[in-house]
């Protein structure tokens, strides 16, 4: 597969130009860096979806999706005569070279963990101010956000030793939702939760799996059975929340073995 006859960045950058030109797409030119957010978010999970799909040709269009939003980002910044695309890519490029000594310079690097540790430490370096926490986005979902502050935690030593450590630690934060749904303390419940939530991410990180993706995993699962018994219901003109629990129960069970077969 060859990229040689395809159109290159540059051209998706005169297309960018010509859409906000003064005889371009009245909807384009009316956009902001601001208003061009929720777009932004949107396409990165809509290329999470197709990296999930594992077909090609979802991620391919998906990819260029967000690749689109940040030309259009960077031409937005442009016109205020703030950066360029060249200037963000010059300064990843660079930034990928710093922090890769191992690559790029005469350092050496062992394994993954021994290099991600070194690239946090080189990262904390840059951003001091920010904190080793900084770099997080707040505004990320809220179970990769925690693992993306555990992994940093960990770089900085703040880390159970071992994954048993953590699987304890989740033993020990249900003990104390248990204790504060027993007393109907909402507030504390709530805290709690987040507690389990947070050790069960960490307890994820430790073992090698992701918690967003695997939660993903789970509803999609959840919502192709629910979908399959809700459609069994309706072809013998019932509605799940009319059956009894044991008729949604058999449904529910028919869903799993038949999703389980492809049928």
């Amino acid at each position: 597969m060859s990229d040689a006859d395809g159109a290159s960045l540059p051209e998706l950058v005169e297309v960018m130009r010509t859409l906000l030109g003064p005889d371009g797409c009245p909807w384009d030119r009316a956009q902001t860096l601001e208003t061009l957010r929720p777009y932004v978010v949107e396409e990165a999970h809509e290329v999470v979806e197709a990296i999930d799909g594992g077909r090609a040709e979802p991620l391919r269009e998906e990819l260029g999706d967000l690749l689109f939003q940040i030309v259009f980002q960077a031409e937005l910044a442009r016109q205020k005569g703030w950066f360029g695309l060249d200037d963000v890519i010059r300064g990843i490029a660079a930034k990928m070279e710093r922090r890769h000594p191992w690559v790029f310079g005469d350092e050496d690097a062992t394994d993954p963990d021994d290099t991600l540790h070194r690239w946090e430490a080189q990262k904390a370096k840059e951003k001091q101010a920010r904190g080793a926490l900084g770099g997080v986005p707040v505004a990320l979902p809220a179970l990769l956000r925690a693992l993306r502050v555990g992994e940093k935690a960990a770089a900085h030593g703040y880390d159970w030793p071992d994954a048993a450590g953590v699987r304890a630690k989740v033993e020990e934060e249900l003990g104390e939702l248990d204790a504060a749904l027993a007393i109907e303390d909402v507030a504390a419940a709530e805290a709690e939760l987040g507690d389990v939530l947070f050790a069960l991410a960490s307890l994820g990180r430790k073992r090698g799996l992701d918690p967003e993706a695997a939660l993903r995993g789970t509803l999609e699962r959840f919502s192709a059975r629910f979908r399959h018994a809700e459609e069994a219901a309706e072809a013998r003109g019932e509605r799940l929340r009319d059956l009894d629990d044991d008729a949604r129960d058999a449904l529910w069970e028919a869903a799993k073995t038949a999703l389980a077969s492809g049928d």
